[in-house]
């Protein structure tokens, strides 16, 4: 038998807002101290700034780049002061770090042109125009000198260097944004390109830009591939009209072709583990199955099912409100709930994680069988960093989030929200979850536990969420604009379900 500790704390500071958490950590019940989870999950926040587009983190974590319409706001990970201000010719669509964290690159898609500024010298400037060839996306190569765009109706992708005035083509790439991998050595590029109705890959070196190789692959529409973690295999894996799953060398030999059942939907999402053990293939039938690299056979299958039975070892947070909250100098309610004067719309509704009963039925909503792009199968999934654990999301259960141990073998834990998920994102340094649901409030699970944290911005809904590579800064993302929280370093600790 298993008890509950529940932690609710309100506090608030001059700099910056720290959030109200509610953890819920599983204990014995017959422990007589029950190991709380530590206070330090307060997280400090900065303002909302403006933002009308994307935003991201410098590879270094040192700077964070913002949109707002025409302009690029550069700010200081430290102070949040904006450091550098550059001016583009039009609204800003799309921005990307090079890796060096020393360049970044705009994409104006509306013109279509690509200007790229420099960190160290500002006024230092590049523009890249391909004409009426137009441009579709563009990425920076490893070494951080290079940019590869696509043009409109993948006619061509052309590798330009900032070095020089040289350009390298590669005919008929097959997509605009999907279908180019870099190795993790930044040593090889594989392109992806289409010609008399047959898909081929095609193999670059990172250093002359020459095609080192090429060969066909057994698809009939690819969808997207990737490098291993090791940068000795590549996984392909076609459209979403057939199930197919293949692994090539790079000198071309097929090392498995793997199809789990034919006449369907096929393949939705596909994820390397990061220590390169493990490659996830989400599908739209509702299943997670992990193929072993050592083997290259499948090894387990997770089926995600609206009715969770009795028997399973998964800890279901369920998300609840609750009002009034707390208040940590008084330790009383927030006013006198019989008293005229108090004013209902002065309190805050917080939010807060009550582990629910076994068995459960999730909310589940059937698609629409005549319309295209049905919302089902696996949509979101990633690893975390120390690769033992997976979360999923099924799309037609959109509030529900499944975290799967690896070393296990079984599912960890359901998070079922009130609101569809948005977005998920693993700490970089730490086996922590944070995940959003367009509300004002952010959601994190831990082998530890699960909490809830009040967003101390008015009318702030986070829509996205990325981290810092350092793990210590969450982005959140508004609609209009964003602020960073400063998340504290995750201590070691065991598996809820252990026996502290």
């Amino acid at each position: 038998m298993l008890g509950w500790n529940y932690e609710n704390v309100q506090l608030t500071m001059d700099k910056y807002a720290v959030c109200a958490v509610l953890v819920v950590k599983q204990v014995k019940a017959n422990t007589l101290k029950p190991d709380l989870v530590a206070l330090d999950k307060y997280m400090e926040f900065t303002d909302a700034y403006k933002q009308t587009g994307p935003c991201c983190f410098s590879p270094n974590a040192r700077y964070i780049a913002a949109a707002v319409d025409y302009r690029l706001v550069i700010r200081d990970t430290l102070s949040f002061k904006v450091v550098h201000l550059f001016s583009c010719l039009d609204k800003i669509s799309y921005i990307q770090w090079a890796l060096d964290s020393e360049y970044l690159l705009c994409g104006l898609y509306k013109r279509p042109i690509i200007q790229v500024w420099s960190i160290a010298q500002p006024e230092w400037t590049c523009k890249i125009d391909e004409g009426p060839a137009g441009i579709a996306y563009a990425r920076w190569s490893p070494d951080s000198r290079h940019i590869l765009t696509t043009s409109d109706f993948q006619i061509r992708l052309t590798v330009w260097s900032l070095l020089n005035t040289a350009c390298v083509h590669v005919k008929w790439p097959k997509h605009p944004v999907k279908g180019v991998s870099f190795t993790r050595d930044g040593k090889f590029a594989a392109v992806c390109t289409r010609r008399d109705c047959k898909d081929y890959i095609n193999l670059l070196s990172c250093d002359s830009w020459e095609i080192m190789g090429v060969f066909a692959v057994d698809t009939l529409d690819l969808a997207d591939i990737e490098w291993s973690p090791d940068d000795s295999a590549i996984v392909v894996w076609d459209s979403i009209l057939e199930y197919k799953v293949l692994i090539y060398t790079p000198d071309g030999r097929c090392l498995l072709k793997y199809q789990a059942y034919e006449s369907a939907l096929g393949v939705k999402s596909v994820s390397w583990s990061p220590c390169g053990q493990f490659l996830a293939i989400g599908s739209y039938d509702q299943m997670l199955r992990v193929v072993n690299r050592l083997t290259w056979k499948a090894f387990a299958e997770f089926m995600h099912l609206p009715n969770v039975r009795g028997s399973s070892c998964a800890v279901v947070f369920k998300e609840e409100d609750e009002q009034p909250q707390l208040d940590i100098a008084g330790l009383s309610l927030n006013g006198d709930p019989y008293d005229n004067s108090f004013d209902m719309s002065e309190r805050q509704i917080g939010v807060r994680y009550e582990v629910a009963e076994l068995p459960i039925t999730l909310p589940f909503q059937k698609p629409a069988a005549d319309k295209p792009n049905p919302k089902q199968g696996i949509g979101l999934m990633a690893w975390s960093s120390d690769s033992q654990y997976i979360y999923t999301r099924d799309d037609t259960m959109s509030t529900t989030l499944w975290i799967w141990d690896m070393q296990q073998l079984q599912l960890a834990a359901i998070l079922l929200q009130k609101d569809s998920i948005k977005a998920a994102a693993w700490d970089p340094k730490s086996c922590r979850l944070a995940f959003c649901t367009g509300s004002s409030h952010l959601y994190m699970w831990t082998p530890s536990g699960a909490y809830c944290v009040i967003i101390p911005l008015p009318h702030f809904t986070i829509v996205d969420l990325k981290w810092s590579s350092d793990g210590t800064y969450l982005l959140l993302k508004d609609k209009e604009s964003f602020c960073c929280a400063a998340v504290p370093i995750l201590e070691e600790s065991t598996d809820y379900s252990s026996d502290e």
